[in-house]
């Protein structure tokens, strides 16, 4: 089974953000801080080198599961019911009375 791996020059292409966008990401993820669309993520990728200073690489699979972490999901909206006006009371908004 190959892998495609992308440079991060190339998987900030593919997210449409600017390299340093997204290596603070990275960063962000690195310490359990990465938020999208009010979840947290947690980005998957490789780094070589001696002391992990070597190059970035990260699958494909990877681009497009952040991808869709990214979209657009649109939510029923919920109805509430307007509260009632009270005039002699102001500010309140429940039925005055003994409760049942």
């Amino acid at each position: 089974m190959a892998t495609d791996w992308l440079t991060a020059q190339q998987a900030a292409e593919e997210l449409g953000i600017s390299v340093l966008t997204f290596y603070d990401w990275l960063a962000q993820s690195d310490c359990g801080e990465f938020v999208l669309r009010g979840t947290a993520v947690e980005i998957k990728y490789f780094q070589g080198g001696r002391r992990g200073q070597g190059r970035i690489r990260i699958e494909k699979s990877e681009i497009g599961r952040i991808k869709e972490e990214m979209r657009v999901k649109p939510q029923t909206r919920i109805h509430r019911h307007r509260a009632t006006n009270s005039k002699q009371f102001p500010g309140i908004t429940v039925p005055l009375g003994r409760p049942d």
